[in-house]
């Protein structure tokens, strides 16, 4: 066996041992026994973190995972800042309120598939915010809308002052693959 089948093995292994302790969290009764499983929880992502790339387990959002959503979400939008298809799908949207919500919901949909159904990698939800929304799913949604805001003003690509309604649609177009950069760019690196 080599060292990538036998980290792959590990990640697998660390991966079967979060849900065990999962599983077993939902069962104990006591603070004290839902700390030591917390520890316990704490302790097995960090094995699964001492792996390469691949086969770790990721939880939380921190600045790593920020920088990484961000750059991610800059390589690329910056293709569709400079393509002018863009700009042309935007304002076919603007007039087409369905359209828009389409691409509103698949962009998320899409986002949440990268982040926790595709499983490439294995991603944990920490400390969602009111109980219900993955900080890293938010995270990656407002980083990735950020950024595409920043690069169509600041380039020129949108003029807010003359139709504000077209610039948020020509953003929204753009910011479908900018959200995809944004989650690949946060979960690839395995941090």
């Amino acid at each position: 066996m080599d060292d990538s089948d036998e980290a792959s093995e590990a990640g697998a292994d660390v991966s079967g041992l979060m849900d065990d302790l999962e599983a077993l969290e939902a069962h104990v009764e006591s603070e004290a026994g839902r700390e030591a499983v917390a520890e316990a929880m704490e302790t097995a992502s960090g094995l699964g973190q001492r792996r390469g790339t691949f086969g770790r387990v990721i939880h939380g959002f921190d600045r790593a995972d920020a920088a990484e959503a961000a750059l991610g979400s800059v390589l690329f939008a910056i293709p569709m800042v400079v393509e002018s298809g863009t700009h042309d799908i935007g304002v076919y949207v603007s007039t087409h309120a369905g359209s828009l919500v389409g691409t509103l919901l698949a962009t998320v949909a899409m986002v949440y598939g990268i982040l926790y159904v595709a499983d490439i990698q294995d991603v944990r939800v920490k400390d969602p915010i009111l109980g219900i929304v993955s900080r890293r799913l938010a995270g990656v949604v407002t980083i990735s809308i950020g950024v595409t805001v920043v690069l169509f003003t600041g380039w020129g690509q949108v003029d807010w002052t003359n139709d504000p309604w077209t610039a948020a649609c020509i953003v929204a177009v753009a910011w479908a693959p900018t959200a995809v950069g944004a989650a690949l760019g946060d979960i690839l690196p395995g941090s």
